[in-house]
């Protein structure tokens, strides 16, 4: 079972991560207290090394032992742009290049046409300090659990799907989550 001081001790160490200071943001941001990681108890059914991700709440939760999780805040896609059910993580990458998708230019070109070639890793990155890939099938949903360098869009719908987390909460995550980890994603039951 985790405890208090592990989880502390490797999210400290997260955010040691080499790199990790170029990704200093441009404006002084405060996390809101609610968005920051916590452990929390869940319910026994919750496999432990399983995400869930509860789009209506803005959180995901890593599922670390029986009936304990590390909730982090998230931001999500806006409405109708948010993949739901079953994922597996099917590839990870720190600090990973970005290419928006088809979809994403045809519907604001005036924001992603720029980008259709692609854009290297780094703390300018939309996909932040790590990502990770979610899979169906064996296939590429591209749908990603990521970084931002934008913390301040955690708690609300602002992207074309994705799940952004900070870029400190994606790297302790990412140490976490292994290639294969199964991921739920939801709306809360009321």
């Amino acid at each position: 079972m985790i405890s208090r001081r592990v989880f502390l001790a490797t999210a400290t160490a997260g955010l040691a991560a080499p790199g990790l200071a170029l990704a200093k943001q441009k404006k002084e941001f405060k996390l809101d207290k609610q968005f920051e990681p916590k452990l929390v108890k869940v319910r026994p059914e919750f496999a432990p090394g399983t995400i869930h991700i509860e789009l209506g709440r803005y959180y995901l939760y890593y599922i670390a032992a029986p009936e304990q999780a590390i909730r982090y805040g998230v931001a999500i896609g806006e409405e109708g742009r948010n993949l739901r059910g079953s994922a597996v993580v099917g590839r990870k990458a720190e600090w990973p290049s970005w290419t928006p998708t088809a979809n994403m230019i045809r519907r604001e070109p005036q924001v992603y046409a720029k980008w259709a070639g692609g854009l290297p890793g780094g703390p300018e990155n939309p996909l932040g300090a790590r990502a990770m890939y979610l899979y169906r099938g064996g296939r590429d949903t591209r749908y990603r659990i990521h970084g931002t360098p934008q913390p301040w869009t955690i708690g609300r719908s602002v992207s074309s799907g994705c799940i952004r987390l900070t870029n400190e909460a994606v790297v302790d995550l990412y140490e976490r989550v292994a290639i294969g980890t199964r991921v739920t994603i939801h709306y809360p039951k009321s």
